[in-house]
């Protein structure tokens, strides 16, 4: 793409524009200076730009980072026009690599739409209150071994700007053949309508709705309705995929502008799973039911919400023309993201599933279950569970109630970390767990569990990326050493 295209698809303005400079290549879109380099356009965001696109908190000015950007090799910046002005002593020779903007995010978003529209292939889109990165990544296995190439978010690359950047990879490479992508929102502020903007979903995947966000949405229902906006902001015609245990999701049929397709375990459905048995980590088997038939499928990742995931996954492999055995055959094949219930071994022969990145109260529980059901009866079973966020007023009760329902599932040990995971302590202290501790914040708890851990142990880590579970590991790793 042309610098002076990509120009006028985000419809930015360039009076000073070296004429040369305008009919250079560009390749790639970046937020960070630090990315920058030749072919690379930098986005300079300052505070008006994520007040008015739907970002809660305070964020730096990195109008200041544009000097920098332009010297690692940028071929251009995008700047807001009044944040010129202020940094004019430092932008004014500069102005030859300059594309000025009212506000540059909306220009960010405009630009990957236009891209979008050239393109013109299928979206898959995905939401949900937990599950959303790695039903996306099952989603896009299966769709990659029917043979089609599939652009998909980096990491969960979810919101107003991981969203465009993604799609903007298409101005490279327009190759892809589909895209399968997250959308993610945490505030009322019609995040994933805007996205839907940007994409136009040709399916539309709602995975479930919990409390996660709810201190800021409100009520479970205004949630629903957040995740609603995929639904109606799909394309005339297009398909809903819901889940059927989830009355509030299932209840989004009657948004549909199109198809819609069901998927559960609990309750009937057209994708479902029947015969789940789970007989250690990394193995688990069921039958996969669909309106093509049925298939028998040996499935890697452990936990009822992931093969709720794998069936949402398989829905759409349906919709795009895939039978039930190669749906399975997809599946065998698959291995958990990063953090999400990766099971890591160690040579002082204990064992760690690490499902660090996200958490929630459900979540929470199905995985204890995961843990107790996939170890022998000899080995001890310690829960690390990590306080969960953004659960509203109730949060405390929450807290209790999930140590609550882990109490009678067998579990040894159990340490809470931080905050509100002292809740998740007594609860479980009271339905009968002897030894259960919390710990101040994840580098005391990794270091408790490395004084106490020992041959024969398994050992869960739930938490999330806020409370940063993921040094529990990393104090294990001190000590000792993978297999």
């Amino acid at each position: 793409m042309k610098l002076r295209e990509a120009t006028e698809k985000m419809a930015g303005r360039s009076p000073h524009l070296d004429p040369a400079l305008a009919e250079s290549d560009v390749t790639r879109f970046v937020i960070d200076s630090r990315e920058a380099g030749a072919g690379s356009v930098f986005f300079a965001l300052s505070q008006p730009e994520y007040a008015n696109n739907g970002f809660n908190g305070d964020f730096a000015d990195s109008t200041e980072y544009v000097p920098a950007a332009l010297a690692a090799g940028a071929t251009a910046a995008v700047v807001r026009d009044e944040r010129f002005t202020e940094h004019s002593g430092a932008l004014e020779g500069l102005k030859g690599q300059l594309i000025f903007s009212d506000d540059v995010i909306a220009s960010l978003q405009s630009l990957a739409h236009q891209v979008y529209r050239e393109w013109n292939r299928p979206v898959v889109a995905i939401t949900g209150s937990a599950g959303k990165t790695t039903a996306k990544e099952l989603t896009a296995h299966v769709l990659s071994a029917a043979g089609l190439r599939v652009l998909r978010n980096k990491k969960n690359y979810n919101n107003g700007l991981g969203h465009p950047l993604t799609v903007l990879e298409l101005a490279a490479d327009r190759s892809f053949q589909m895209a399968v992508l997250e959308m993610g929102m945490s505030t009322p502020l019609n995040e994933i309508e805007r996205l839907c903007r940007i994409t136009p979903p040709d399916v539309s995947v709602v995975l479930n709705v919990m409390p996660v966000h709810i201190e800021y949405l409100g009520t479970i229902e205004g949630i629903a309705a957040a995740k609603a906006e995929i639904v109606e902001g799909m394309k005339e015609g297009g398909t809903a995929v819901l889940n059927a245990d989830d009355e509030r999701v299932a209840a989004m049929a009657a948004l549909s502008k199109g198809h819609v397709i069901t998927f559960g375990i609990a309750n009937e459905a057209d994708i479902r799973a029947e015969e789940i048995e789970f007989s250690g980590f990394g193995n688990t088997q069921f039958k996969l039911i669909t309106p093509a038939g049925e298939a028998q499928v040996a499935f890697p990742l452990n936990g009822k919400h992931n093969v709720m995931n794998a069936l949402a996954a398989a829905a759409v492999g349906h919709i795009f023309g895939m039978g039930p055995a190669d749906i399975a055959g997809a599946f065998a094949t698959v291995s958990a993201p990063g953090q999400r219930g990766e099971i890591i071994e160690y040579k002082a022969g204990f064992r760690v599933i690490n499902d660090s990145y996200n958490s929630n109260p459900d979540a929470l529980v199905s995985m204890a279950e995961t843990l107790v059901a996939g170890s022998r009866p000899e080995e001890r079973k310690i829960v690390v569970a990590g306080e969960m966020l953004e659960l509203g007023t109730g949060a405390v009760e929450m807290h209790r109630d999930a140590g609550q329902r882990i109490g009678p599932l067998g579990v040894d040990v159990l340490i809470g970390v931080r905050g509100l995971a002292e809740h998740i302590v007594a609860g479980a202290e009271l339905v009968g767990i002897k030894n259960a501790r919390f710990a101040a914040d994840s580098e005391a708890a990794g270091e408790m569990l490395a004084e106490m851990i020992t041959a024969g142990d398994v050992v869960l880590v739930k938490g999330s990326r806020g409370v940063k579970t993921e040094r529990v590991i990393e104090k294990l790793d001190e000590r000792f050493e993978r297999s």
